[in-house]
């Protein structure tokens, strides 16, 4: 009875689409990365890039056939809620980066893109330390996601789809 309720829900999984990720096909064989030196946001992506997809990181723009540059990445926070005591309540967490692909020519393949993630950081007085470690826990968080949605990105794009006509 126990094999074929198993059996049973690999088939239901299967058929709602479910599948594991695996390995990101990118469009190209080799990619440069353009990020300032040491920014967690360039060692995530090259980490990501050689585990997950069919890419190779090259150390040379020159030897590309695609160029990854991250423009800008910021993070911060904003007051969203106060006590009727002044007291900070909630704080909303923000962190954007913004990122665009080229080919070896220097044509855009992926304009310049912008990645907002937002979330919500509830905050009390009598858990300082605690909410600190959460909140860092957050950030790394998004800033993970948003490496995984920058090479999603480039895993959905199709290279004879772009228009090269100059705008």
């Amino acid at each position: 009875m126990n094999k074929i309720i198993l059996v049973v829900f690999c088939f239901l999984l299967t058929a709602c689409g479910f599948q594991l990720r695996g390995t990101a096909i990118l469009p190209f064989e080799t990619i440069y990365i353009s990020a300032p030196p040491g920014h967690p946001m360039g060692t995530d992506l090259k980490r990501l890039i050689r585990a997950g997809t069919n890419a190779r990181i090259v150390d040379k723009a020159k030897d590309a056939q695609a160029i990854l540059e991250i423009i800008s990445v910021t993070n911060d926070r904003q007051i969203m809620s106060v006590s009727g005591g002044g007291r900070v309540r909630e704080f909303e967490l923000r962190y954007r980066v913004s990122f665009r692909l080229k080919d070896a020519k220097g044509m855009d393949i992926i304009p310049v893109n912008e990645i907002v993630m937002r979330r919500i950081l509830p905050y009390t007085d009598a858990q300082i330390v605690g909410k600190e470690g959460e909140e860092g826990l957050l950030v790394r968080e998004m800033h993970r996601d948003s490496a995984d949605q920058i090479v999603r990105r480039m895993a959905a794009i199709k290279i004879g789809e772009v228009d090269e006509s100059p705008i």
